[in-house]
């Protein structure tokens, strides 16, 4: 229970009985009691905003389901609770359905009864007030700016394109290789944009069976093959009103591509083995590590299913084309590994930095988490060394020439390299490469370059 007080307005117009339930609510120290003996009086300090009134029905001045309708009409998360002099069932009935919390007859147990309900009302509130900070949390944490750390040009574009994206209910599709982040930008978008209230449900297509992927989407009904003893819901109607995140969208079957695409253009599922379709309201947002353009010409992937999905692009840049933004999340990585396992202040020494800048990081921001935290346990120091950074020689080379680049790609990745290792001082990475500034000026000019 938090601090604040937990307000009552009791409406009756027998003074007696009215003081007779304040005396007994009283008991309970946190509560804030008012009495009121008009519906008039009450309604004209609504503006406080009480958690519960407790309503006479038979009031000289208005009827109880007039007062009712007043307060729900200026403060709708009060709640009502109604107490009258006559056992009417069909009475009962239709305050409740009108917004009534409970309906309760005077008797000699009322003022107990009373108790219990107003208890059950507050520990509603409390749970209320729970969620509401626990959604308020999850917006924070999933603020675009603390989801991707960085400030490199790649980085902004991104930013960008999340914004707008969060902005609309568009179909959006992430790309990028393993590593990069694109579940968390999935989930900023969702936590940002107008579902955030609704579920997000991420599915890995890569990580379940062939043979399972189409109930662990659209569900099955009971019998509908062997092991299905019950009915069970999918992923689509788990995320009903929210948003499904579907991860490697490139692996999914080529057969089930025809349900899905039919799923996003008639907006209902049918479970295996039923009959009947259900509607479905969600967003969707994929990702892949693969060219999904290229998966459309070799045959793996349907054309009309990738022009369904490819809404608003998301490319994410591999953390070897972010620049000092590596610096900047080793900081991030060690700071917060440091934290969570009661370490001092760590840094990294010149040449550490200059190692982790120099390497291509196949694994991107996941492996160079694993590799800060590896150091940060090795480092003799508070100064994390270059060789407490523990990769393997001649890896930054093998991963280089594995990536299978065009020669106009290398030589990019090579002057940024430089860039990067000599603090963007475009003459000195011009002398140690042996090519032109001007070569240098105009490739940043066109944006294949940055530099700070």
């Amino acid at each position: 229970m938090n601090n604040t007080p937990f307000k009552i307005f009791i409406l009756d117009d027998d003074v007696w009985y009215s003081e007779l339930l304040e005396y007994h609510l009283s008991l309970n120290p946190d509560y804030e009691l008012k009495k009121f003996h008009s519906a008039k009086d009450c309604l004209s300090s609504m503006y406080e905003r009480p958690n519960v009134v407790t309503l006479d029905y038979s009031l000289p001045d208005k009827s109880g389901a007039e007062v009712l309708q007043k307060i729900k009409e200026q403060n709708p998360d009060t709640q009502v609770i109604i107490i009258s002099g006559q056992e009417d069932v069909a009475t009962a009935v239709d305050l409740l359905k009108k917004g009534a919390y409970d309906y309760i007859v005077k008797d000699e147990d009322t003022p107990e009864r009373l108790w219990n309900t107003i208890n059950k009302v507050r520990e509603n509130v409390s749970l209320r007030e729970e969620i509401k900070q626990l959604k308020e949390e999850i917006g924070q944490k999933y603020d675009f700016s603390k989801v991707i750390i960085g400030n490199s040009e790649p980085i902004r574009r991104v930013f960008t394109m999340m914004d707008k994206a969060a902005k609309t209910n568009i179909t959006v599709s992430i790309t990028g290789e393993t590593g990069t982040g694109k579940e968390l930008v999935a989930k900023a978008i969702h936590y940002n944009g107008p579902r955030k209230k609704h579920p997000y449900i991420a599915v890995n297509v890569a990580a379940i069976p062939k043979e399972l992927i189409e109930s662990e989407l659209f569900g099955h009904e009971k019998g509908a093959f062997t092991g299905a003893v019950a009915r069970r819901l999918g992923k689509f109607e788990e995320a009903n009103k929210g948003t499904i995140f579907l991860d490697e969208i490139g692996e999914l079957d080529i057969t089930l591509q025809a349900k899905l695409l039919r799923v996003l253009q008639e907006k209902e599922i049918s479970r295996v083995g039923g009959n009947s379709v259900v509607p479905v309201d969600v967003r969707i947002i994929v990702a892949t590590h693969k060219n999904l353009a290229d998966e459309v010409k070799k045959g793996n992937f349907r054309e009309d299913l990738y022009y369904r999905l490819l809404g608003l692009p998301i490319n994410l840049p591999p953390l070897r084309d972010r620049g000092s933004d590596i610096l900047v999340l080793a900081k991030h990585f060690i700071d917060n590994f440091a934290k969570e396992n009661g370490l001092g202040r760590r840094t990294l020494s010149a040449g550490a930095q200059e190692k982790l800048l120099s390497y291509s990081f196949p694994g991107n921001v996941r492996e160079l988490r694993a590799l800060v935290e590896l150091a940060v346990v090795l480092a003799d120091e508070d100064v994390i060394q270059e060789y407490d950074l523990n990769f393997n020689a001649n890896h930054t080379e093998k991963d280089f020439l594995a990536q299978e680049r065009s020669l106009k790609e290398y030589t990019t990745e090579i002057i940024q390299r430089f860039l990067n290792k000599y603090d963007h001082n475009v003459l000195l990475v011009a002398d140690k490469l042996d090519i032109g500034k001007s070569t240098i000026y105009r490739m940043i000019q066109s944006k294949e370059l940055y530099i700070k």
